[in-house]
């Protein structure tokens, strides 16, 4: 009699746990746009189902059992995934315990992966998950001097979910500096961190030819350690790019011979020059990451930095991604993203260089980035223009979630806004 009821409580847990995990949420009402097939749809539905997307379109029927999201008036879009930041592993960044986005010394290059030291509860992932922030590229950082790497290390992309299954894909790139960054890595000359660079790749693919003779002590030694040569395999085969970080026109040609020599994949990440080369960056099929607010120069390696950077890539047929250029202010992204409307660029290529073209760099498109059947559920409704100062995310939604729309900087907003005399001197410090 036991067994039978343990079964049935088993049974009736198993349909609970089904039914709980296959909520559906029908968004209703909006102008949605996908930046997918079906383009911008007027009054459309996106209907999600255990955190994925069933159905976009106008006219999509909606199950009764469906918890209803009014958009009506408002604009939907994907969330918004900046390229580069270093969410959950640099907090404040004069604090070296908050600070994991680096290594000092010569331990590990390119095998460093900075997932392993990701804080989903970080404080900045609330500030900006409410203001559209669905999804972030975590770029390794590295020290400087002589004993640093030009090989940082690997790439991660996140949700802003919080705790849960927020690693979205490990080693989604590899990051290395060349330029001016490069130099102060690797003895003071772009020449050392292109060398380096060189020798590093050149050594994968001997290690790959050679692996079993090496093992068996039978082959020379190599200069990196065994983890980051296997590390940089894929990068060699073209299954996961290669993220260069430089700025002058130059440098970025020397990046795209690499590319050639070596049949890499490859993004540029900075580029503030890039527009000057855009026409060899077409031809090699090579994507940049770029904060399109960068308009003076920063020194020497950016003495042609412009607002019409973003335009100019995209005229010419390079695919550009955005990043707002600091964790903080990572909500910021939809500003830079006006500045380069103001300057040129189609209001619909903004809005994909912020969404699904990050997505296509980081190679996770086919989970994220447009709001299409299949793909998880990652949405902003949003009160009016998002490309407007004026404007800001009504709901975010992550993985089919809806979010709570509050954040540390919000609780504390509400806290202090209005004091009075019956609460303790301690709160109001």
């Amino acid at each position: 009699m036991n067994r039978s009821l343990n079964k049935i409580f088993a049974v009736c847990a198993l349909l609970l746990a089904t039914q709980l995990q296959a909520q559906t949420i029908a968004v209703t009402g909006g102008t949605v746009h996908t930046l997918g097939g079906a383009g911008v749809i007027e009054n459309g539905t996106v209907l999600i189902r255990d955190g994925r997307i069933v159905a976009v379109g106008k006219g999509v029927e909606v199950p009764r059992d469906a918890q209803l999201i009014d958009a009506s008036g408002k604009i939907v879009t994907p969330g918004l995934f900046d390229a580069y930041t270093d969410f959950g592993v640099k907090e404040v960044s004069a604090v070296e315990g908050t600070v994991d986005s680096a290594q000092s010394g010569e331990r590990f290059s390119a095998s460093f992966d900075v997932s392993y030291a990701i804080n989903p509860r970080s404080i900045l992932i609330g500030v900006n998950r409410i203001e559209g922030v669905t999804r972030a590229a975590v770029v390794p950082g590295s020290s400087w001097g002589e004993a640093g790497s030009v090989f940082s290390g690997q790439v991660a992309v996140i949700d802003l979910a919080g705790p849960g299954d927020w690693l979205t894909r490990s080693s989604a790139a590899m990051f290395v500096r060349l330029g001016e960054s490069g130099s102060g890595l690797s003895g003071g000359s772009r020449v050392n961190a292109m060398l380096a660079l060189r020798d590093g790749l050149e050594e994968a693919r001997d290690y790959s030819a050679n692996r079993r003779s090496w093992e068996q002590g039978a082959h020379w030694e190599y200069t990196l350690k065994r983890k980051d040569l296997d590390a940089l395999l894929p990068v060699l085969t073209g299954s996961t790019p290669l993220l260069v970080q430089v700025e002058r026109a130059s440098d970025i040609s020397q990046a795209l011979r690499l590319k050639k020599d070596f049949g890499l994949k490859m993004a540029i990440l900075g580029g503030a020059e890039a527009w000057i080369v855009a026409d060899e960056l077409a031809a090699a099929g090579v994507s940049v990451v770029l904060d399109p607010q960068r308009n003076l120069p920063g020194g020497f390696d950016s003495l042609g930095a412009t607002l019409e950077n973003a335009a100019r890539l995209n005229k010419a047929g390079v695919m550009i991604a955005f990043t707002a250029g600091g964790t903080h202010n990572a909500r910021n992204i939809t500003q830079y993203a006006g500045l380069a409307v103001a300057n040129g660029l189609p209001y619909q290529v903004a809005l994909e260089a912020m969404t699904v073209n990050p997505a296509r760099i980081y190679g996770v498109s086919s989970e994220v980035g447009s709001l299409e059947a299949g793909k998880l559920a990652d949405l902003v409704i949003w009160s009016g223009d998002p490309l407007e100062l004026s404007t800001f995310a009504d709901q975010v939604v992550i993985r089919g979630k809806a979010i709570p729309m509050v954040s540390r900087a919000t609780l504390l907003r509400d806290r202090y806004l209005e004091l009075n005399t019956e609460r303790p001197q301690a709160y109001k410090k």
